[in-house]
Protein backbone atom coordinates (compact mmCIF):
# COMPACT_ATOMS: atom_id res chain seq x y z
CA UNK A 1 0.00 0.00 0.00
CA UNK A 2 1.41 3.15 -1.09
CA UNK A 3 2.10 5.71 1.81
CA UNK A 4 0.23 8.95 0.98
CA UNK A 5 3.09 12.19 2.00
CA UNK A 6 0.89 15.67 2.10
CA UNK A 7 2.62 18.19 0.43
CA UNK A 8 4.55 20.60 2.32
CA UNK A 9 3.03 24.01 3.07
CA UNK A 10 4.63 26.78 0.60
CA UNK A 11 7.21 28.98 2.51
CA UNK A 12 5.41 31.99 4.29
CA UNK A 13 5.18 35.45 2.30
CA UNK A 14 7.68 38.76 3.73
CA UNK A 15 4.63 39.99 4.25
CA UNK A 16 3.22 37.22 6.69
CA UNK A 17 6.66 36.60 8.15
CA UNK A 18 6.91 40.61 9.02
CA UNK A 19 3.12 40.43 10.35
CA UNK A 20 4.04 37.77 12.48
CA UNK A 21 7.67 39.01 13.89
CA UNK A 22 5.19 41.97 14.14
CA UNK A 23 2.57 40.29 16.61
CA UNK A 24 5.25 38.65 19.01
CA UNK A 25 6.24 41.94 20.06
CA UNK A 26 3.04 43.49 20.32
CA UNK A 27 3.06 42.59 23.97
CA UNK A 28 6.43 43.76 24.67
CA UNK A 29 5.24 47.09 23.20
CA UNK A 30 2.20 47.18 25.40
CA UNK A 31 3.51 46.93 28.69
CA UNK A 32 6.46 49.31 27.46
CA UNK A 33 4.23 52.15 26.46
CA UNK A 34 2.45 51.51 29.80
CA UNK A 35 5.26 51.11 32.07
CA UNK A 36 6.65 53.96 30.25
CA UNK A 37 3.80 56.07 31.21
CA UNK A 38 3.93 55.66 34.88
CA UNK A 39 7.38 56.74 34.77
CA UNK A 40 7.02 59.80 32.89
CA UNK A 41 4.38 60.96 35.39
CA UNK A 42 6.54 61.20 38.32
CA UNK A 43 9.73 61.83 36.62
CA UNK A 44 9.72 65.13 36.04
CA UNK A 45 9.56 66.16 40.02
CA UNK A 46 12.05 67.83 40.79
CA UNK A 47 13.34 68.84 37.83
CA UNK A 48 12.36 72.19 37.70
CA UNK A 49 10.39 73.78 34.60
CA UNK A 50 12.89 74.02 32.10
CA UNK A 51 13.49 70.34 32.43
CA UNK A 52 10.02 69.65 32.21
CA UNK A 53 9.64 71.78 29.22
CA UNK A 54 12.23 69.60 27.42
CA UNK A 55 10.31 66.56 28.48
CA UNK A 56 7.27 67.58 27.44
CA UNK A 57 8.21 68.79 23.98
CA UNK A 58 9.98 65.22 23.87
CA UNK A 59 6.60 63.39 24.13
CA UNK A 60 4.14 66.28 21.64
CA UNK A 61 7.55 65.75 19.13
CA UNK A 62 7.03 61.92 19.84
CA UNK A 63 3.47 62.10 18.53
CA UNK A 64 4.33 64.07 15.10
CA UNK A 65 6.69 61.10 14.66
CA UNK A 66 4.49 58.42 15.19
CA UNK A 67 2.40 59.28 12.14
CA UNK A 68 5.15 59.55 10.24
CA UNK A 69 6.49 56.48 11.03
CA UNK A 70 3.42 55.16 10.10
CA UNK A 71 2.79 56.32 6.57
CA UNK A 72 6.44 55.95 5.98
CA UNK A 73 8.16 53.01 7.92
CA UNK A 74 4.88 51.02 8.32
CA UNK A 75 3.23 52.00 4.60
CA UNK A 76 6.29 52.75 3.18
CA UNK A 77 5.33 56.22 1.67
CA UNK A 78 7.52 59.41 1.49
CA UNK A 79 6.17 62.68 3.02
CA UNK A 80 8.36 65.76 3.61
CA UNK A 81 5.51 67.29 5.03
CA UNK A 82 4.83 66.79 8.49
CA UNK A 83 5.85 70.14 10.03
CA UNK A 84 3.37 71.29 7.77
CA UNK A 85 0.47 69.29 9.39
CA UNK A 86 2.06 69.84 13.09
CA UNK A 87 1.83 73.40 11.99
CA UNK A 88 -1.80 73.17 10.40
CA UNK A 89 -2.87 72.00 14.02
CA UNK A 90 -0.70 74.58 16.20
CA UNK A 91 -2.28 77.24 14.33
CA UNK A 92 -6.00 76.09 13.83
CA UNK A 93 -5.60 75.47 17.89
CA UNK A 94 -4.34 79.02 18.08
CA UNK A 95 -6.65 80.88 15.71
CA UNK A 96 -9.70 78.99 17.19
CA UNK A 97 -8.74 79.31 20.31
CA UNK A 98 -7.14 83.43 20.83
CA UNK A 99 -9.73 84.55 18.15
CA UNK A 100 -12.93 82.65 18.50
CA UNK A 101 -13.06 81.35 22.37
CA UNK A 102 -13.57 77.73 21.04
CA UNK A 103 -12.66 74.89 24.18
CA UNK A 104 -9.01 73.10 23.68
CA UNK A 105 -10.24 69.98 23.35
CA UNK A 106 -12.55 71.20 19.86
CA UNK A 107 -9.56 72.69 18.85
CA UNK A 108 -8.13 68.79 19.16
CA UNK A 109 -10.36 67.20 16.98
CA UNK A 110 -10.91 70.20 14.50
CA UNK A 111 -6.99 70.24 14.02
CA UNK A 112 -6.95 66.37 13.94
CA UNK A 113 -9.85 66.39 11.30
CA UNK A 114 -8.23 69.52 9.49
CA UNK A 115 -5.37 67.77 8.92
CA UNK A 116 -6.60 64.25 7.84
CA UNK A 117 -8.77 66.02 5.66
CA UNK A 118 -5.91 67.77 4.22
CA UNK A 119 -3.55 64.35 4.50
CA UNK A 120 -6.35 62.65 2.25
CA UNK A 121 -6.10 65.01 -0.35
CA UNK A 122 -2.72 64.91 -0.17
CA UNK A 123 -2.36 61.56 -0.76
CA UNK A 124 -3.88 61.02 -4.05
CA UNK A 125 -0.30 62.18 -6.10
CA UNK A 126 1.10 58.88 -4.25
CA UNK A 127 -1.34 56.65 -6.10
CA UNK A 128 0.37 57.78 -9.24
CA UNK A 129 3.78 58.77 -8.53
CA UNK A 130 6.34 56.94 -6.02
CA UNK A 131 9.69 57.38 -4.00
CA UNK A 132 11.43 60.06 -4.73
CA UNK A 133 8.65 61.92 -7.21
CA UNK A 134 6.16 61.53 -4.05
CA UNK A 135 9.14 63.24 -1.96
CA UNK A 136 8.92 66.18 -4.21
CA UNK A 137 5.23 66.53 -4.19
CA UNK A 138 5.48 66.70 -0.21
CA UNK A 139 8.10 69.07 -0.50
CA UNK A 140 6.29 71.78 -2.04
CA UNK A 141 3.32 71.00 -0.10
CA UNK A 142 5.48 72.01 2.85
CA UNK A 143 6.96 75.25 1.33
CA UNK A 144 3.43 76.34 0.10
CA UNK A 145 1.88 76.34 3.61
CA UNK A 146 4.55 77.50 5.52
CA UNK A 147 4.27 80.58 3.15
CA UNK A 148 0.99 80.87 3.79
CA UNK A 149 1.60 80.82 7.53
CA UNK A 150 4.32 83.48 6.89
CA UNK A 151 2.51 85.86 4.66
CA UNK A 152 -1.32 85.74 5.85
CA UNK A 153 -0.68 88.05 8.91
CA UNK A 154 -4.73 88.47 9.04
CA UNK A 155 -5.20 84.93 9.86
CA UNK A 156 -1.89 83.56 11.23
CA UNK A 157 -0.39 87.01 12.43
CA UNK A 158 2.91 86.50 9.94
CA UNK A 159 6.33 86.62 11.21
CA UNK A 160 5.10 88.52 14.69
CA UNK A 161 3.02 85.05 15.32
CA UNK A 162 -0.26 84.55 17.71
CA UNK A 163 0.31 84.76 21.47
CA UNK A 164 -1.69 84.01 25.17
CA UNK A 165 -2.37 80.49 23.58
CA UNK A 166 -4.42 79.22 26.85
CA UNK A 167 -3.51 75.37 28.23
CA UNK A 168 -6.36 73.24 28.73
CA UNK A 169 -8.48 72.56 31.79
CA UNK A 170 -9.16 68.64 32.98
CA UNK A 171 -11.81 68.04 35.02
CA UNK A 172 -11.89 71.89 36.55
CA UNK A 173 -8.17 71.00 36.83
CA UNK A 174 -6.06 73.53 35.36
CA UNK A 175 -2.98 72.35 33.82
CA UNK A 176 -1.05 76.64 33.60
CA UNK A 177 1.81 74.67 35.55
CA UNK A 178 4.59 72.79 33.64
CA UNK A 179 4.30 69.40 35.77
CA UNK A 180 0.05 69.92 35.37
CA UNK A 181 0.78 70.36 31.98
CA UNK A 182 3.09 67.35 30.97
CA UNK A 183 1.28 65.05 32.64
CA UNK A 184 -1.74 65.80 30.46
CA UNK A 185 0.15 65.17 27.44
CA UNK A 186 1.17 62.04 28.94
CA UNK A 187 -1.95 60.47 29.03
CA UNK A 188 -2.61 61.84 25.86
CA UNK A 189 0.01 60.73 24.03
CA UNK A 190 -0.50 57.23 25.98
CA UNK A 191 -4.25 57.14 24.16
CA UNK A 192 -2.90 58.05 20.85
CA UNK A 193 0.03 55.13 21.31
CA UNK A 194 -2.49 52.71 22.23
CA UNK A 195 -4.95 53.71 19.44
CA UNK A 196 -1.99 53.38 16.66
CA UNK A 197 -0.91 50.22 18.56
CA UNK A 198 -4.12 48.58 17.94
CA UNK A 199 -4.66 49.68 14.58
CA UNK A 200 -0.63 48.30 13.64
CA UNK A 201 -2.07 45.20 14.70
CA UNK A 202 -5.51 45.02 13.35
CA UNK A 203 -6.30 44.34 9.44
CA UNK A 204 -5.54 47.74 8.48
CA UNK A 205 -1.64 47.31 9.99
CA UNK A 206 -1.25 44.15 7.84
CA UNK A 207 -2.47 45.99 4.19
CA UNK A 208 -0.02 48.96 5.56
CA UNK A 209 3.03 46.51 5.62
CA UNK A 210 1.53 44.82 2.69
CA UNK A 211 1.48 47.58 0.49
CA UNK A 212 5.17 48.72 1.67
CA UNK A 213 6.78 45.36 0.98
CA UNK A 214 5.17 44.25 -2.51
CA UNK A 215 1.62 46.92 -3.80
CA UNK A 216 1.67 44.57 -6.66
CA UNK A 217 1.19 41.17 -4.68
CA UNK A 218 -0.88 42.89 -2.10
CA UNK A 219 -3.43 44.17 -4.67
CA UNK A 220 -3.42 40.53 -6.35
CA UNK A 221 -4.12 39.47 -2.68
CA UNK A 222 -7.45 41.70 -2.40
CA UNK A 223 -5.85 44.97 -0.70
CA UNK A 224 -7.34 48.19 -2.12
CA UNK A 225 -4.14 49.83 -2.91
CA UNK A 226 -5.81 53.33 -3.77
CA UNK A 227 -7.98 52.99 -0.28
CA UNK A 228 -4.87 52.43 1.97
CA UNK A 229 -2.54 54.62 0.51
CA UNK A 230 -5.15 57.60 1.40
CA UNK A 231 -5.00 56.37 4.60
CA UNK A 232 -1.54 55.80 5.34
CA UNK A 233 -1.12 59.46 4.19
CA UNK A 234 -4.97 60.89 6.43
CA UNK A 235 -4.00 58.88 9.31
CA UNK A 236 -0.40 59.80 9.79
CA UNK A 237 -0.85 63.73 8.81
CA UNK A 238 -3.73 63.78 11.84
CA UNK A 239 -0.98 62.77 13.87
CA UNK A 240 0.64 65.66 12.72
CA UNK A 241 -1.86 67.88 14.00
CA UNK A 242 -2.70 66.52 17.31
CA UNK A 243 0.87 67.15 17.54
CA UNK A 244 0.35 70.77 16.87
CA UNK A 245 -2.83 70.77 18.94
CA UNK A 246 -0.83 69.74 22.07
CA UNK A 247 2.43 72.51 20.50
CA UNK A 248 0.99 75.79 20.49
CA UNK A 249 -0.41 75.76 24.36
CA UNK A 250 3.29 74.10 25.23
CA UNK A 251 4.94 77.40 24.18
CA UNK A 252 1.88 79.61 24.56
CA UNK A 253 3.02 81.33 21.49
CA UNK A 254 3.93 80.37 17.80
CA UNK A 255 5.40 81.76 14.31
CA UNK A 256 5.77 79.83 11.30
CA UNK A 257 9.45 79.64 12.08
CA UNK A 258 8.86 75.51 14.05
CA UNK A 259 7.21 74.46 10.65
CA UNK A 260 9.83 75.11 8.07
CA UNK A 261 11.06 72.89 6.06
CA UNK A 262 13.68 72.01 7.89
CA UNK A 263 11.40 71.04 10.73
CA UNK A 264 10.09 67.97 8.05
CA UNK A 265 13.71 67.10 7.38
CA UNK A 266 14.22 66.77 11.39
CA UNK A 267 11.46 64.61 11.71
CA UNK A 268 12.26 61.97 9.01
CA UNK A 269 15.93 61.96 10.86
CA UNK A 270 13.83 60.95 13.95
CA UNK A 271 12.00 57.71 11.98
CA UNK A 272 15.13 56.49 10.86
CA UNK A 273 17.42 57.09 14.02
CA UNK A 274 14.85 55.46 16.52
CA UNK A 275 14.35 52.44 14.06
CA UNK A 276 11.63 52.80 11.13
CA UNK A 277 8.48 50.59 11.30
CA UNK A 278 8.88 50.22 14.83
CA UNK A 279 6.78 51.53 17.24
CA UNK A 280 8.70 52.42 19.96
CA UNK A 281 11.01 53.92 17.16
CA UNK A 282 9.16 57.44 17.46
CA UNK A 283 9.87 57.82 20.94
CA UNK A 284 13.79 56.56 20.48
CA UNK A 285 14.54 59.18 17.49
CA UNK A 286 12.74 62.36 19.16
CA UNK A 287 14.87 61.57 22.30
CA UNK A 288 17.95 61.85 20.11
CA UNK A 289 16.75 64.89 18.44
CA UNK A 290 15.18 66.96 21.24
CA UNK A 291 17.60 65.74 24.19
CA UNK A 292 20.61 65.25 22.91
CA UNK A 293 21.19 68.98 21.95
CA UNK A 294 20.09 69.60 25.65
CA UNK A 295 22.85 67.03 26.92
CA UNK A 296 25.53 68.42 24.48
CA UNK A 297 25.25 72.21 26.12
CA UNK A 298 28.12 71.68 28.10
CA UNK A 299 29.91 72.29 24.65
CA UNK A 300 28.81 75.79 24.42
CA UNK A 301 28.54 77.14 20.58
CA UNK A 302 29.69 73.92 19.04
CA UNK A 303 27.05 71.67 20.36
CA UNK A 304 24.51 71.92 16.98
CA UNK A 305 28.26 70.63 15.41
CA UNK A 306 28.69 68.17 17.74
CA UNK A 307 24.93 66.74 17.60
CA UNK A 308 25.24 67.09 13.49
CA UNK A 309 28.79 64.72 13.67
CA UNK A 310 27.20 62.24 16.45
CA UNK A 311 23.57 61.71 14.52
CA UNK A 312 25.67 61.27 11.01
CA UNK A 313 28.25 58.41 13.05
CA UNK A 314 24.83 57.11 14.78
CA UNK A 315 23.19 56.40 10.96
CA UNK A 316 26.25 54.95 9.16
CA UNK A 317 26.75 52.57 12.22
CA UNK A 318 23.12 51.49 12.00
CA UNK A 319 21.38 52.73 8.92
CA UNK A 320 17.99 50.55 10.26
CA UNK A 321 17.88 52.48 13.45
CA UNK A 322 18.25 52.25 17.38
CA UNK A 323 15.91 49.60 17.24
CA UNK A 324 16.68 47.86 14.90
CA UNK A 325 20.30 47.66 15.84
CA UNK A 326 19.24 46.49 19.26
CA UNK A 327 16.98 43.89 17.29
CA UNK A 328 19.64 42.46 15.33
CA UNK A 329 22.16 42.12 18.53
CA UNK A 330 19.30 40.42 20.73
CA UNK A 331 18.99 37.82 17.73
CA UNK A 332 22.61 37.60 17.82
CA UNK A 333 22.50 37.03 21.32
CA UNK A 334 19.86 34.56 21.16
CA UNK A 335 21.15 32.68 18.54
CA UNK A 336 24.71 32.20 20.53
CA UNK A 337 22.71 31.39 24.01
CA UNK A 338 20.56 28.46 21.68
CA UNK A 339 24.01 27.71 20.10
CA UNK A 340 25.72 27.11 23.80
CA UNK A 341 22.81 25.37 25.02
CA UNK A 342 22.59 22.66 22.44
CA UNK A 343 26.15 21.73 22.36
CA UNK A 344 26.46 19.83 25.66
CA UNK A 345 23.81 17.36 23.61
CA UNK A 346 26.02 15.73 20.54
Amino acid sequence: MTEVVAPSPPPSPPVARAASGLSRRLDGVLLTLIAGAVLLWFLPVGMGRYGTYVLTLWLVTSIAVMGLNLTLGIAGLKSLAQAAFMGIGAYTTAILGTKFGVDWYSCFLLSGLLSFAVGLLLGFPALRVKAHYLAFVTLAFATLVWLVFRNEQWLTGGTFGIANIARPTLFGIRTDGALAFHRFVVVVTLVLALALWWLIRSPWGRAFLALRENPIRAASLGVDIRAYTLLAFAIGSAYGGFAGALYSPLVEFIDPSPFALSASFMLLLMVVAGGSGYQLGPFVGALVAVALPEWLRFTGGLYLIVFGVVVLLLLIACPQGILGLAERGWNALRARLGAGAAEPSR
